[in-house]
């Protein structure tokens, strides 16, 4: 799926000339998988700005209800927002998730653990269950590392909730742009795997 869906940005993109602007964890796979010719030009962007673009909204836990929309400069908050304001998730939708087949991110403190909690919807077929928890397994670090997920018939998508704290390069210190780009590679790795995965067994 992921193979296929950069194939099709690739191709986009293209239509407008010889250069590729793309960020890091794109320009790897790319090469990776020889999806792009020698005279295509890669130009690497800077990752900081990758969800410049990006719908966010402020939401109520309780209600789910929007608080407020909110533009990129947002996300300089260090991520202890969420810590003074245990009431409300982050909602961040953007064209970077469609192409990884991620629906959204949500992003809250969980009462109970305290922990920064992820919940997305990924769009992979029921058959992968078991190639995503293994993955999730090996990627999750700690021993109190927890993952849920569960898919959802009637959007045929998984839902998955994890802990961020025990993914790897995770640091309370973060804004939380970096931390969404941690999430947004966490994923991007996670789905590249398991389309890896799915190859070598078929």
């Amino acid at each position: 799926m992921l193979h296929k869906l950069m194939q099709q940005f690739i191709s986009s993109e293209l239509n407008q000339g010889k250069k590729l602007e793309i960020y890091p964890e794109e320009k790897e796979y790319m090469v990776k998988h020889e999806l792009i010719s020698n005279d295509i030009t890669l130009i690497e962007k800077d990752p900081t700005t990758r969800f410049q673009e990006a719908y966010i909204e402020r939401c109520d836990k309780e209600t789910e209800e929007t608080l407020s929309k909110e533009s990129f400069a947002f996300l300089a908050h260090p991520m202890d927002y969420l810590q003074k304001h245990k009431n409300e998730f982050l909602y961040l939708e953007s064209s970077w998730l469609e192409l990884i087949g991620v629906d959204a991110i949500s992003l809250e403190v969980n009462d109970v653990f305290g922990t920064y909690d992820v919940m997305v919807g990924l769009k992979l077929q029921k058959r992968f269950e078991t190639s995503i928890k293994e993955n999730l397994s090996k990627d999750l670090h700690g021993d109190d590392a927890r993952f849920e997920l569960m898919f959802n018939q009637n959007d045929g998508l998984w839902d998955l909730n994890f802990a961020l704290n025990y993914v790897n390069g995770f640091q309370e210190e973060m804004l939380l742009e970096e931390v969404f780009r941690l999430i947004y590679r966490f994923l991007f790795k996670l789905v590249e795997r398991i389309e890896e995965r799915s190859k070598d067994v078929n």
